[in-house]
């Protein structure tokens, strides 16, 4: 069975990280959804979690977002051990999430969703949304990130996948967030509309300022994207490795050995 790798030495300055989770465990009742997890991001840096179904990987997001709290270990926010209380706490450090089911409402324009439950309203003692300068802001943010709509004003509904999620990204990013957890931002998605993301993707990286976290499946696009790898499998971090120094390969001998181990474990 593969034993869990320690952080890589250029993390050893942790005063420098994003976010940092030292020997994070979560059970519920008597299962242990994670069983021992530590992980670094650095600032700027783009760290991409693999993984099956099962293996923890949504169980640490949620620990990551505020949603869940870890039953022990700790978690270093910017350098500052913190407890992260709830989503709304995590979002107030600059946390923010952009899940699979993007938590957009179709029906509404692209603005609409941007600003969706932090709409801006005028001064006054009538309270107005702010319909103008939401359009404004809206579309000035997109075109900071480069992402490309006819209008912000066209519902969601009418958007391709690939665009969908990029408004969900940038909803994020306009919230100030410093980082970033995408969980699987190209699942179900064709080559086109992955390469939408893919590109959105490393334009954020190279404007600074913000760390990412990628949940993700696929190990060739992870590795083509994250700057180092994390592997996780039954709870437990088995493998992490800078992108350039692994392969595919090697991921899927390492997953081939650890399911062996286990089927051999569960036949005695």
């Amino acid at each position: 069975m593969a034993e869990p790798q320690t952080a890589p030495a250029a993390h050893a300055d942790h005063a420098n990280l994003a976010l940092r989770g030292d020997n994070l465990v979560k059970r519920f009742g008597a299962v242990t959804a994670l069983d021992g997890v530590s992980l670094t991001l650095g600032q700027g840096e783009i760290l991409g979690i693999l993984g099956d179904n099962g293996a923890g990987k949504s169980t640490l997001v949620k620990i990551l977002t505020g949603f869940h709290q870890q039953t022990s270990g700790t978690l270093h926010v910017h350098g500052a051990e913190t407890l992260l209380k709830s989503v709304d706490h995590a979002r107030s450090l600059g946390i923010e999430c952009v899940y699979q089911d993007l938590a957009l409402a179709n029906s509404l324009s692209i603005y609409h969703n941007m600003f969706l439950n932090r709409e801006i309203v005028r001064r006054g003692p009538f309270r107005l949304v702010d319909h103008k300068q939401m359009r404004e802001r809206a579309a000035q943010c997109l075109e900071d990130i480069g992402v490309h709509v006819p209008s912000v004003d066209l519902p969601v509904e009418r958007l391709s996948g690939g665009q969908r999620q990029a408004i969900a990204v940038a909803r994020a990013v306009h919230s100030n967030a410093k980082i970033l957890l995408l969980d699987e931002p190209l699942a179900a998605m064709g080559a086109r509309e992955a390469a939408l993301i893919i590109d959105l993707v490393m334009r954020l990286k190279e404007k600074g300022g913000l760390s990412i976290i990628m949940i993700m499946h696929n190990y060739a696009q992870t590795l083509d994207i994250a700057d180092r790898i994390m592997l996780m499998q039954r709870g437990r971090v088995t493998y992490e490795q800078k992108s350039a120094n692994t392969s595919v390969a090697e991921l899927m001998d390492i997953v081939r050995r650890e399911y062996r181990a286990m089927r051999a474990t569960t036949a005695q």
